[in-house]
């Protein structure tokens, strides 16, 4: 890594990242028209904001590093980017995988497998992950869980005939509503909704059911119906939304031993100190616009942006003339 070198004592400062675009068969246009993406086409899905992942590595767009993919500064400054404690859990290797999605038509249901069962069988991680919902339409919804206990035998059977959609439980869901989807949870986003993604660094999901769909050269994508059986959670829960308030200024949505992520809303000046995180800190802008103010200057953020504070920055500002809205990731 000699070509590195000439960048290796320079501070690091806020890095913001050229987002990876996903054209995909359900994608739409509320990337461009609710979070300003600027994409030629009307098909893209997903923007990877974050991305450590295999051949789909996120590289700098703003600063010294400028070109850089993400592997190549991690493996210069180590624990400055990403904390002392996650750089000895996952060396080089970035453990979060951000997005943003957009569903202009049913995504597939599915399911995710733990790291335990993902590493026996793929020799990858698991995958747990969050949404926030940006925007949704009137009749937006998702699916996650089930609306009554089955066995597997039912599952499977239900699968067989293609009446699953019968013991999917959907919700109903608008601006701001969150909700953690555990590896084993079937779950899938419909039409009409626009949302963040929080989740391990992994791409391993278990297609279940497609709505019979074909691609443009008249084939079905494949399923995985042998694998989802064997990690699909099959009794009901009593809740599957993330209970908080809206309307506060601050909540905590999720935390578990994979990310914690908070809901921030402020105006004029929001002071983060992060002293005691020990780790690389994400802000995801969904309304509004600021700067952040660190000790040698400003990076710009504006809505749909995202900007990954190093962890080596331990006290910055959050300036807006207006009212803003971000998501607070961390581990």
């Amino acid at each position: 890594m000699i070509k590195l070198c000439i960048f290796v004592k320079i501070m690091l400062y806020p890095i913001k990242f050229i987002p990876i675009l996903k054209e995909k068969i359900w994608g739409g246009t509320k990337l461009k028209s609710v979070l300003n993406k600027k994409l030629q086409s009307n098909k893209v899905g997903e923007t990877w904001e974050v991305s450590g992942f295999k051949n789909n590595l996120s590289i700098v767009l703003n600063g010294h590093l400028s070109g850089r993919n993400i592997n190549e500064i991690l493996e210069v400054y180590k624990q400055d980017l990403v904390g002392k404690k996650i750089y000895e859990r996952f060396g080089i290797f970035f453990p979060l995988l951000i997005k943003f999605i957009d569903a202009s038509e049913d995504l597939s249901v599915q399911v995710h497998p733990d790291d335990d069962f993902a590493m026996e069988k793929h020799n990858e991680n698991g995958k747990n992950e969050m949404w926030f919902v940006v925007d949704a339409d009137a009749d937006g919804e998702i699916i996650v869980g089930v609306k009554k206990t089955i066995s597997k035998n039912e599952y499977l059977k239900y699968t067989e005939e293609k009446k699953l959609r019968n013991v999917l439980n959907s919700i109903k869901v608008k601006k701001g509503d969150a909700i953690f989807i555990p590896a084993g949870r079937i779950h899938a986003i419909m039409k009409g909704v626009l949302l963040a993604e929080i989740q391990q660094n992994s791409d391993l999901t278990y297609r279940i059911y497609d709505w019979d769909r074909k691609d443009d050269y008249g084939k079905s994508r494949e399923l995985h119906t042998e694998f989802a059986s064997e990690v699909v959670e099959l009794n009901r829960k009593s809740n599957y939304l993330i209970d908080y308030n809206y309307k506060n200024d601050f909540s905590e949505l999720e935390s578990n031993k994979y990310f914690t992520t908070n809901f921030n809303r402020f105006s004029n000046v929001l002071k983060k100190d992060y002293s005691l995180k020990d780790s690389f800190v994400i802000l995801m802008c969904i309304k509004g616009g600021f700067n952040v103010k660190y000790r040698e200057g400003y990076v710009s953020v504006q809505k749909g942006e995202t900007v990954l504070i190093p962890a080596s920055l331990k006290k910055i500002e959050l300036i807006s003339d207006f009212e803003t809205e971000l998501l607070e990731v961390y581990i």
